[in-house]
């Protein structure tokens, strides 16, 4: 037994360093707080320039599509004031109707008339 002891004096003393829990945890709280606004101004930043529009420099946009079937589909385009309809298939691009004349006007949709949450809640408490 006096070996053991003897051995034990002589091993080196390795001290366990304190850990600050409450520290740690607020530094990983924090980490993963700064890694998801990253996240957020990442996607902030990626649809602010994406809905970016170049003023001067574009002289053609897709008004709207429309598929027709898997391959195909037509588009209403719009260049330097005219509207055409392009059919795009396996076959190419061509070149369906050429509208002439002014461009139409397109009427602002009209508001619907929305009932407030309380009323609806007064007509169902009067029902019962």
């Amino acid at each position: 037994m006096s070996l053991a002891l003897a051995l034990l004096a002589r091993a080196p003393m390795v001290s366990v360093p304190d850990i600050n829990v409450t520290g740690e945890l607020i530094r990983v709280v924090l980490s993963l707080g700064g890694i998801v606004v990253l996240i957020f101004a990442a996607g902030w930043l990626t649809r602010r320039l994406q809905s970016r529009q170049f003023i001067g420099g574009r002289r053609l946009r897709c008004i709207e599509t429309m598929p027709i079937s898997a391959r195909e589909r037509v588009l209403l385009i719009e260049a330097d004031g005219k509207r055409l309809l392009v059919g795009v298939g396996a076959g190419g691009v061509r070149a369906l109707h050429v509208y002439e004349g002014t461009l139409p006007v397109e009427e602002a949709p009209k508001p619907v008339a929305v009932t407030p949450f309380a009323e609806l809640l007064g007509r169902l408490g009067r029902k019962s």
